[in-house]
């Protein structure tokens, strides 16, 4: 017998409270349902806002606790490498736990690590905190994907979904100004002093909304592939992250990002014996449902050159341009806040045409916004900048809610934890990388071209700018495989 709301198998009356007798709309989602997703989506929100809102703090806590620019960047180097390490285990822990006992450990370490971040008298103190607090946001964000997959329907998946990648795309964007302004008139530790009241409601709320899906299975944690996963994912991105970095010694980079690949090849090996008896950390067959591989493929793109692009981007505007860093946050913030208003409409959109038909433009519209990035001198006036980020705000608000809904929609139930903690993986390891192809490809262009250092790095970008286009294109040509699934592909997928 299957749950009305959510096709789930049905659970004893403890597991899912309140249950309504009524049949739900069509059209509507039930009530309880909508609460649970209201109060996950505003979490995730909080904790998003929260990663990028350090980055603006970080010239103030190098003066107040006096440490150098190197040691202050492992605050958010730090956040990075655990998000990196605890991700691939989600997927076991939302088979492990129930819904609601994953969500109060993720809103209590957060809360936890917020807490500590804001007493901090110390610079190791602070990087705690804010481990602490990745490890709550990486259990977060595959627990939002996870339950949003379970509990709506396939008709109205992308219109949901679009409203998660609104919290994803908004948050990033808003967390610099937000931090910015609190900066102007207090302390940095009011960053955290004013998120942790906020968490600890949502933290309630949560306990009072959130319903488990189903009871917590039993399985087993195996012990190498904890630390398989850490060796490799976490020094697979640390690795990434230290390319174009002239103080580390080439050794160093070798050695560490040859420990990484090889711990990963290690891990890889783990799950597909342990998958053979359900028993994986990372169930890698996920990657049997052609849908869900096409989607990751090009998410892995899409991710990579993003995220070079927000290294890149800001980089460009203050040393070759010279623009202030107020002016750089408000210039990249109309982006985001585009991102999250085509969202929900994007969702709409993939319920009626699927991903193809809004993958395939947003890519072009995308590629177009290189094409400006390339172009750019010393000279360049600030609002060609702005277009340029406003035109790939556009394509990839076309992108991101049909690569997430088909990835995880076309998986069966017992894979969709996995598929989430694949797919936060990804974005971890991808945007590493695309990082360091970027920083890599901008620091030998500029090496190579005489001039002054503002048209050196301006040579440079440009050269990041078209070798990047060329992969992108690469993505769109992915991007063609892509299909709707439907209820038969979740239903029989891999086993």
């Amino acid at each position: 017998m299957n749950h009305p709301d959510t096709g789930l198998e049905a659970l004893p009356d403890e597991a899912l409270p309140e249950a309504s007798t009524a049949p739900p709309s069509p059209d509507r989602l039930p009530p309880r349902t909508v609460r649970l997703l209201g109060v996950l989506m505003v979490g995730a929100f909080v904790v998003i806002l929260n990663e990028t809102a350090m980055n603006v703090a970080l010239a103030t806590i190098m003066a107040d606790l006096h440490v150098t620019e190197r040691t202050a960047q492992w605050l958010t180097t730090g956040f990075m490498l655990t998000m990196a390490v605890v991700i691939p285990t989600t997927g076991w822990l939302l088979r492990r736990f129930s819904t609601r006992a994953a969500f109060t450990l993720a809103m209590s370490l957060f809360a936890l690590g917020t807490a500590i971040c804001a007493l901090a008298f110390a610079f190791p103190l602070l990087l705690g905190g804010r481990v602490v607090q990745a490890i709550g946001t990486a259990i977060m964000m595959p627990l939002l994907m996870t339950t949003t997959i379970e509990v709506v329907p396939p008709r109205m998946r992308g219109r949901v979904m679009g409203l998660t990648s609104m919290v994803i795309s908004v948050a990033p964007a808003i967390g610099p100004t937000l931090s910015g302004a609190i900066l102007h008139f207090l302390p940095w530790r009011f960053v955290f002093v004013v998120v942790l009241p906020i968490v600890l409601l949502i933290l309630g709320l949560g306990l009072r909304f959130i319903y488990n899906l189903e009871a917590p299975g039993r399985v087993r944690l195996n012990g190498w592939s904890v630390p398989l996963a850490a060796l490799g994912f976490g020094g697979l991105v640390y690795g990434l992250s230290l390319v174009g970095n002239a103080e580390i010694p080439a050794w160093e980079l070798a050695t560490v990002l040859g420990v990484g690949t090889i711990a990963l090849l290690g891990f890889g090996w783990r799950q597909l014996r342990l998958q053979r008896t359900d028993d994986a950390l990372l169930d890698l067959r996920t990657f049997t449902v052609p849908a869900f591989t096409t989607a990751v493929v090009v998410m892995t793109i899409t991710m990579a050159v993003l995220f070079g692009s927000v290294i890149a981007l800001p980089l460009l505007m203050q040393q070759a341009l010279h623009l202030d860093p107020l002016t750089v946050g408000l210039m990249l913030l109309p982006g985001g806040l585009l991102m999250g208003a085509l969202a929900p409409s994007v969702g709409r959109l993939y319920d009626r045409v699927g991903p193809r038909w809004l993958v395939i433009p947003g890519g072009l519209v995308a590629t177009a916004s290189f094409a400006i990035f390339a172009t750019v001198t010393p000279t360049t006036p600030w609002w060609h900048l702005l277009a340029g980020h406003l035109l790939m705000s556009l394509g990839l608000a076309f992108m991101f809610t049909p690569l997430f809904t088909t990835a995880l929609g076309s998986l069966p139930h017992h894979l969709r934890s996995y598929g989430s903690a694949t797919v936060g993986t990804v974005q971890q390891v991808a945007g590493a990388a695309g990082t360091a192809l970027f920083v890599t490809i901008m620091a030998t262009v500029a090496a190579s071209t005489p001039g002054t250092a503002e048209e050196s790095l301006a040579a440079g970008a440009r050269g990041a700018y078209l070798a990047v286009g060329v992969l992108w294109l690469a993505g769109i040509v992915a991007s063609a495989f892509l299909t709707k699934p439907d209820d038969t592909d979740a239903a029989h997928g891999a086993h």
